[in-house]
Order: structure tokens, then C-alpha cells, then sequence
């Protein structure tokens, strides 16, 4: 089994602390927006994106997992998704995040195709 959805892995580079927002983040085909929100919460860690202008301000949420690379010095995130996979994810909804609900969880986990 992959290291758990909501969990950096270890080859990322993350550091504990680090503050993320603003860093560009770059999908396996390009740039598709910045950190606008993360979490570095054991087994709850995560990116909020802001595309921008890409998908006419949609923000995803990334879980850790997904994070292959932290670039300190340029202030890059990169992951494992092509732009397509990030512009078809499920939207991020504040609300539903925050209010832990368990199916929005679930959702997020199947699409990114690993059980939490």
C-alpha cells in the first residue's frame, strides 16, 4: 500500500512549519495555480490551489500525497497530476472541509485513487 493519502511523503522535501501559501504549484504538464491554504496536520495534510484565471477561479484540494517535490528557493510545489486530472478533481468546498464531512472525504479519496 502507498504512504496514506493525507500524509507528505518523505521524498517530498516538506518541513514541518514551512509555510506553503503562495507557492506556485506545477502539475506533471505545467503551472495551474498557487497554495492559497495548506495543512501540515499529521493525517490530515493537504493544499488548497488557487487555478486562477486556468479554471476561472476553481480551488482543489490536493491531499499531501500527491506532493512529489518541495522547491524552497523558487517557492515551487510540485505534484503528480497532469492539469486535467487537477481541472477534473471535485471543487473545494470550505464549508464541507471543514465541517469534516465524511462523504466529501471519501469523494476526494476515491477520485484520488487511494483509500484513507
Amino acid at each position: 500500500m502507498t504512504e496514506n493519502l493525507w500524509n507528505y511523503t518523505p521524498t517530498s522535501g516538506y518541513l514541518a512549519g514551512v509555510d506553503l501559501i503562495g507557492y506556485k504549484v506545477e502539475a506533471t504538464d505545467g503551472s495551474i495555480g498557487k497554495v492559497d491554504k495548506h495543512s501540515d496536520e499529521v493525517g490530515d495534510a493537504y493544499l488548497v490551489v488557487d487555478t486562477g484565471v486556468w479554471i476561472f477561479g476553481k480551488e482543489v484540494l490536493l491531499p499531501a500525497s500527491t506532493v512529489t517535490r518541495i522547491d524552497q528557493d523558487d517557492r515551487k510545489v510540485y505534484v503528480d497530476r497532469t492539469k486535467d486530472q487537477i481541472k477534473d478533481a471535485p471543487e473545494f468546498h470550505r464549508d464541507k472541509h471543514l465541517g469534516e464531512d465524511r462523504g466529501y472525504r471519501d469523494e476526494l479519496g476515491t477520485y484520488y485513487g487511494r483509500p484513507h
